[in-house]
């Protein structure tokens, strides 16, 4: 409602914009940014470490364990006999970082030679195991 001084006699329409209303609201929007602004704007601080980011030189080494078709083990294409691979197997689980073994099993070979050479490594503590297949 538009209060406004006007002759009573006169018979024209007033046709002004309340503008009251839309200051009042714009007030309390600016009262509710000021508020809130502090809130957004608090963050947690924190001591982060830095990295650098140059990619890692110390790749582990990886040891080749074969099994033949006799049966036979090859430690990186070098034949040896039982109490010898339990020995390396030892060697390389004592070894920082670690080594990786990949166990390459000949197709005609027992799986029993195959289990046996695992549980060596497990028993020495050898930590990453993996198989190597043809595709």
């Amino acid at each position: 409602m538009a209060f406004a001084s006007f002759e009573p006699d006169d018979d024209a329409v007033l046709s002004e914009i309340n503008m009251v209303p839309l200051i009042d609201v714009m007030l309390v929007l600016l009262i509710v940014f000021i508020v809130t602004l502090p809130v957004v704007r608090h963050a947690v601080t924190v001591d982060l470490p830095q990295a650098s980011s140059s990619p890692s030189r110390d790749r582990p080494e990886t040891v080749q364990l074969s099994v033949d078709a006799q049966g036979r083990y090859h430690w990186n294409q070098e034949a040896l006999d039982d109490e010898t691979l339990q020995a390396r197997l030892t060697t390389a689980a004592s070894q920082q970082p670690q080594p990786e073994l990949h166990v390459r099993g000949d197709r005609a070979v027992r799986y029993e030679r195959v289990a046996q050479a695992m549980a060596a490594a497990q028993r020495a503590g050898i930590r990453k195991m993996g198989f190597v297949t043809q595709p």
